[in-house]
């Protein structure tokens, strides 16, 4: 039997609303009539004849659904006799998402107060979180230490060399050039003053104490960090995590921890290669364009700024390269299922390690300036 074309007619009488269906109201028919009904507004309290439809599927059933929904304080009710129609209906109802609200008008300061609030509160939710699964890190490495059989030594060795020493290269390239520019900063600025020289005690306190080990840690979060949350989270995605612990394999031990242990082992080998590196830009400067020979340089290095500078920086960079490790496994264990969520989670990893590192490099400068060194 061939289908009937579908149909519907709009009736008012007095005060009361119908809506009559005909025909069949299957995905093969409903082209003829989808747009047509889809700007159908019924008032609160109409009725929907089902009497007159011949065959229908999900594809009609949610049509009518929907117009259902829309439909006011007192949705639409069905009237007729149908023999599939209200059940077919109520099945997709259930398993239907109702549709957004309309996103209310901005009101001025209430919504600013609003957003701020919403905004604090996702913060400190993802902070507590943060800092547990931080705890969760502790735990996972220190059980470690105490089996140090079940260290997957491999895993540790093989990112070491994937984010620490095929990192080297970038960080050193892109210290070197930032030492020059300090210098070349300075000197321009203390030339005005005939105090050139002092541009070597302005290199060594900013590539020592500040520059070496900050420029490592955004460099590890752009670089590494972004690498980890992609592969754990699409490790996510594939449901590999899922077959490890069916297999009895915690991904804590098996994901987090060597990419946590490699991170702080490699982070002050890679903030010390910047430091150098950095100090090597401002030797090429003076050298070129102060006369300051690399001899003369690195000697009032050495004697016009202290050695505690260097462990100052120095003490920064595990805590930068635990951070960086943190946020990017975290982030990756919090992927879904879509390639959305995987650029999402990336995105948010990269931003939130940079954010980290900043507040942390500020949080120990004040630490540092309240002990006076």
């Amino acid at each position: 039997m061939s289908p009937s074309a579908p149909g519907f007619a709009l009736e008012k009488s007095g005060e009361e609303t119908i809506l009559r269906l005909r025909g069949d109201w299957t995905v093969a028919t409903l082209h003829n009539v989808e747009r047509e009904f889809s700007a159908v507004r019924l008032p609160s309290g109409a009725g929907i004849d089902v009497s007159g439809l011949g065959r229908i599927d999900t594809a009609g059933a949610f049509l009518i659904d929907r117009l259902m929904r829309e439909g006011g304080e007192t949705p639409p009710r069905l009237i007729g006799e149908h023999a599939s129609a209200a059940s077919l209906i109520a099945q997709v109802h259930a398993v239907s998402d109702p549709p957004e609200p309309p996103k209310p008008k901005p009101q001025g300061l209430i919504d600013l107060l609003e957003r701020v609030g919403r905004g604090t509160e996702a913060f400190v939710r993802e902070l507590v979180a943060t800092l547990a699964f931080l705890g969760e890190t502790i735990f996972t490495i220190a059980r470690l230490a105490a089996q140090p059989w079940k260290m997957r030594w491999t895993s540790i060795v093989a990112v070491m060399e994937e984010a620490g020493l095929n990192a080297m290269p970038i960080v050193a390239f892109l210290s070197f050039f930032v030492g020059m520019v300090v210098a070349y900063i300075g000197a321009t600025t203390l030339s005005d003053f005939d105090l050139e020289i002092y541009t070597v005690e302005l290199i060594g306190y900013s590539m020592l104490r500040e520059f070496g080990v900050v420029l490592t840690g955004i460099v590890l979060a752009g670089r590494t960090n972004s690498s980890f949350t992609a592969q754990i989270g699409t490790m996510k995605m594939r449901q590999e995590i899922d077959a490890m612990q069916t297999l009895g394999l915690k991904p804590m031990e098996v994901l987090v921890a060597p990419r946590v242990l490699a991170m702080v082992v490699m982070t002050p080998i890679l903030a010390f290669v910047a430091t150098m590196a950095g100090i090597a830009g401002g030797i090429v400067v003076g050298w070129t364009s102060l006369d300051i020979n690399p001899g003369l340089f690195i000697e009032r290095l050495r004697n016009s700024v202290p050695l505690d500078q260097f462990w100052i920086g120095m003490s920064k960079a595990p805590v930068f390269g635990l951070v960086v490790a943190l946020i990017a496994c975290r982030q990756g264990l919090l992927t879904g299922g879509s390639v959305q969520s995987l650029g999402h989670r990336t995105t948010t990893s990269v931003v939130q390690a940079i954010f980290a590192i900043i507040v942390l490099d500020a949080l120990f400068a004040i630490f540092y300036m309240e002990l006076g060194i």
